[in-house]
């Protein structure tokens, strides 16, 4: 399953707590691509509508209900692929008073392999109010002749298929869990995938072994405690059908990642899902220091407290959640022989053959994104620019827009910045990053929109430009000239 987009009028930082009164219309949208032998690939989209923001009035039979127009539209650039209209129904209620519950809208679209924009228009019928709007870029590429697996979905209930219908999948019935945050209450992740064309081509592929299981978003290490590994014979398409015990799974940044290996024990195929966990239940303790061994280590050599706690707090691009708790919390009342523990153990987690090697060459980058991106109040690994850079590496590719110098009379573009990485984690492929300033001189970029899982994603960044340098009301014309300088700067970097 792609990441959840949060569709708010206006927009509101998403997994907010909702109250119960009427207001502006929430929603969140996900989606995930799979594909039926000899007919090819089917998108899904689920749109999940928060009970609490519609308006409600009373139906003919005396129930209150609420109501929303929703247009889908897949294009292909600008050729309509598909097109659905439709009025989505709340559950009727007896009363307002109590607890709106939330309803989702599931579709699902044949498409080829190819690129395309979701655009969705969603409006509350009872309410005069704008209509929110998003467009989403989605890419299918199921081959039709080598292993792949389909989206990751997420479960929130499941049940014995009685009659097929549109949440039937493998004999079961399954109804999407919309978000990517699960909060404490929640103590399962129920999820689904495919794997498609496992035959055998050789005497390597005839059996394979397909695991799920949890890594840290931040380091990309797998959580023993949550691996599921089963073997399978060659078919045409396998389902995985499987479920975690989250009760113990701490606040923080998560993939869930499922992968396909062959007799030799090589990965043939893998796919991921991003997910955010928050755990009241279990304590925002940093990893128990008290047994690591910083004999003959290179920590040693930070005897000064200035300078390991200098140290430290670089880290912050790539620590965990629960690094990041400690950084933030027991820096400053730390001894030095737990601070030199806590650099160690960050290390060794990472690289156990040589932590101090990977330490040097994160350090070096670090003394780069310094001197390239520091302000005056800020250090350059505190800055939108420097994370991104000690996060992913070095772009492979930077449109420096200074100002848009072909741009509007007398109304020059803010400052910004597209960057392009060709891969990331070597996971992600042709990932973008845009960052803005809002002021012409200022060296501190924002970061506005990324297409990478985990990060900030506002596809309709290029309005965030114009509301940055306050001329939103401009006129539709000189709107359009300025985005369409813009989009092609992002869709052809250079």
């Amino acid at each position: 399953m792609k990441k959840v987009f949060a569709l708010l009028l206006p927009l509101l930082i998403m997994h907010a707590a909702s109250i119960a009164s009427p207001r502006s219309l929430e929603a969140f949208l996900s989606h995930s691509t799979f594909s039926i032998p000899g007919e090819g690939p089917y998108l899904e989209t689920y749109l999940q509508v928060q009970g609490n923001s519609l308006t409600y009035t009373q139906n003919s039979a005396g129930k209150f209900q609420g109501s929303i127009q929703v247009t889908l539209i897949i294009r292909k650039d600008t050729a309509i692929i598909d097109f659905r209209k439709y009025e989505l129904f709340s559950p009727e209620l007896n009363d307002t008073t109590s607890i709106l519950p939330n309803f989702i809208d599931q579709q699902r679209f044949a498409l080829p392999n190819g690129s395309y924009t979701i655009d969705l228009t969603i409006s509350d019928i009872n309410k005069t109010s704008k209509p929110v709007i998003v467009s989403i870029p989605l890419e299918i590429a199921v081959p039709e002749d080598a292993i792949s697996i389909s989206g990751i979905q997420m479960i929130e209930t499941f049940s014995k298929t009685t009659e097929q219908n549109l949440l039937s999948k493998s004999g079961y019935d399954l109804v999407p869990y919309v978000d990517n945050f699960f909060p404490t209450d929640k103590s399962k992740l129920t999820f689904y995938a495919e794997i498609y064309n496992p035959l055998p081509v050789s005497d390597d592929l005839d059996k394979f072994l397909i695991s799920g299981h949890i890594e840290s978003f931040e380091s990309k290490k797998m959580l023993n405690d949550y691996v599921r590994i089963k073997r399978e014979e060659s078919r045409q398409v396998i389902a995985l059908f499987s479920e975690f015990d989250i009760t113990n799974l701490p606040s923080g940044n998560y993939n869930l990642v499922v992968t396909v290996r062959n007799k030799k024990n090589e990965v043939i195929a893998q796919n991921t899902a991003f997910f955010q966990r928050f755990n009241a239940n279990i304590s925002n303790m940093a990893t128990d220091l008290t047994s690591v061994d910083i004999s003959s280590s290179f920590v040693l050599r930070y005897t000064n407290m200035d300078t390991l706690r200098e140290s430290i707090k670089s880290l912050r691009p790539i620590a965990t959640q629960m690094e990041q708790i400690f950084i933030n919390s027991q820096l400053m009342s730390s001894d030095i022989h737990s601070l030199q523990q806590f650099l160690y153990n960050f290390w060794l987690t990472r690289n156990e053959v040589d932590p101090s090697g990977a330490w040097d060459k994160y350090r070096i980058e670090v003394i780069k994104v310094n001197n390239s991106y520091s302000t005056q109040v800020k250090k350059g690994y505190d800055t939108d620019m420097g994370r991104v850079y000690l996060q992913y590496g070095p772009p492979n590719t930077i449109t420096d827009v200074p100002f848009d110098a072909g741009g509007l009379l007398n109304d020059p573009s803010i400052p910004y910045q597209i960057w392009h990485y060709y891969t990331i984690n070597n996971r992600e492929r042709n990932k973008k990053f845009v960052f803005a300033a809002s002021e012409l001189k200022v060296k501190d970029y924002t970061l506005i929109h990324s297409d990478a899982t985990g990060e900030i994603q506002n596809y309709n960044w290029q309005r965030e430009l114009v509301r940055m340098r306050g001329t939103e009301d401009m006129d539709a014309d000189r709107l359009k000239r300025d985005r369409g300088r813009s989009a092609t700067y992002y869709n052809n970097p250079f």
